[in-house]
């Protein structure tokens, strides 16, 4: 492993702001990914995620329950959402 995903967490936790475009169903690994970086970003930094899926229906899009928990808690505090 030469360090590059380790650098692209660093960078993504130091980006001001965030931006998840058209949050779609996540692989296990995916989830795992995510978790980390919303987990770095977590009341330090803004993550906005886009979605066609309302929020109710983004645990389903996950593969694993436990992780798709943690990564929502995490979005969803001190969450604005605007809906249209």
């Amino acid at each position: 492993m030469d360090g590059s995903w380790l650098n692209q967490l660093r960078l993504l936790q130091k980006t001001v702001v965030l931006i998840l475009d058209d949050l779609e169903p996540l692989t296990n690994q995916q989830c795992n990914d995510l978790l980390e970086i919303v987990e770095d970003r977590y009341e330090q930094s803004s993550t906005i995620v886009i979605s066609q899926f309302p929020v109710d229906k983004w645990y389903g899009l996950m593969e694993n329950p436990t992780t798709a928990n943690a990564i929502l808690d995490r979005l969803v505090h001190n969450a604005h959402r605007l809906v249209l």
